[in-house]
């Protein structure tokens, strides 16, 4: 089978990537081809597998030539996250809803060839987001979002994953795509540096304390929300592709599970994992346009969809943290990520 991610170079994409080379198979077929869609380069261990391919650049660009390209299925994963989508509008239309809908006509294009040649439509994973879900007066958010809790988004971010949620629904309705949307939770604890969402302080409090640097969170202790780690969140998205159509329960996105955690309660772990040296290393500055953001996400999720296919949250949020731990620790770089550990 051939395979495309969309954001394939990127934390959530890569990791991914490498789980489903490590596998071999997808839902019973194997992987034959793996095509990597990215504005930079996946890492050089996934383009050391000759089944690996990557193309750099927006994907809005790419999509005209997957117009005569066959997949026979599709993770889509590329957007722009959601600090970047409220400091520009235009940014986020075009990266989270002009690229979505360009690459569903791209696939819409191909059905005529795959089902007159005996084959079936392609079937697509979107990953949409805890951020679809929000306040709003007319309908108050109740303290755990669930699959059927009435999206209400406060950001751009939000409601740009929404419309992509529909578009995929409306697609699928009309026999162009087999589609799935998977609501992703917060995923961390993420390496490197912090990106534009608003919720990268969630890994920052955690990462930067174990690498001996101090991190500054912008939000009180108390603020509450729901977590998941890398791991779960790459077994959730090849989950919902192996679903059944019935299995999945028809067309509307679900929630990956996720583990609902204060602020305070990450650092008590961290405490816990590391000691109180480390933990000492995060320091409270409220940051009001942060804070605001995230006053209007969900405080905590539930996800029985996913648990019917066999997904389930970690116990607990130190076990995310040594599972970070032992990441970096296999990684040439881990004396300097782990430093404050030392």
């Amino acid at each position: 089978m051939k395979l495309l991610i969309t954001g394939g170079g990127g934390f959530v994409g890569s990791r991914l990537a490498r789980a489903l080379l490590a596998r071999g198979t997808l839902d019973g077929q194997r992987i034959e081809r793996l095509v990597l869609t990215d504005i930079a380069p996946p890492p050089a261990y996934l383009l050391a597998d000759a089944r690996v391919e990557a193309r750099i650049g927006p994907l809005l660009a790419q999509t005209e030539a997957l117009r005569t390209e066959a997949f026979d299925g599709v993770f889509h994963l590329a957007s722009a996250v959601s600090g970047e989508c409220e400091a520009d509008f235009e940014l986020g239309l075009r990266s989270n809803l002009d690229s979505t809908r360009a690459l569903l006509d791209a696939l819409r294009t191909n059905v005529g060839a795959n089902v007159g040649a005996g084959g079936k439509v392609t079937r697509l994973v979107f990953s949409s987001s805890v951020a679809v879900f929000g306040p709003d007066p007319s309908v108050p958010l109740p303290k755990l979002v669930a699959d059927d809790t009435l999206p209400l988004p406060q950001t751009s971010y939000g409601t740009q994953k929404l419309v992509c949620e529909h578009l995929i629904s409306d697609y699928t309705r009309k026999g162009y795509i087999d589609g799935r949307a998977a609501r992703l939770m917060t995923v961390t604890v993420r390496p490197g540096r912090p990106n534009g969402a608003a919720s990268s302080f969630f890994s920052g409090i955690i990462r930067e304390p174990l690498a001996g640097v101090e991190s500054i969170c912008p939000v009180s202790p108390d603020v509450s929300h729901p977590m998941t780690s890398p791991a779960r969140t790459v077994d959730g998205l090849i989950a919902v592709y192996e679903a059944s159509r019935e299995a999945f329960g028809g067309r509307a996105a679900l929630n990956l599970p996720a583990l609902n955690v204060r602020v305070s309660d990450m650092l008590d772990a961290l405490e816990e994992v590391a000691g109180p040296k480390v933990r000492a290393l995060v320091r409270f500055e409220r940051d009001e346009r942060i804070a605001g953001i995230v006053a209007n996400w969900p405080t905590g999720a539930t996800a029985e969809r996913a648990a019917r296919l066999g997904l389930h949250p970690h116990e607990n949020f130190a076990d995310i943290i040594r599972q970070y731990i032992a990441d970096c620790a296999a990684l040439p770089n881990a004396a300097e990520t782990l430093k404050g550990m030392s």
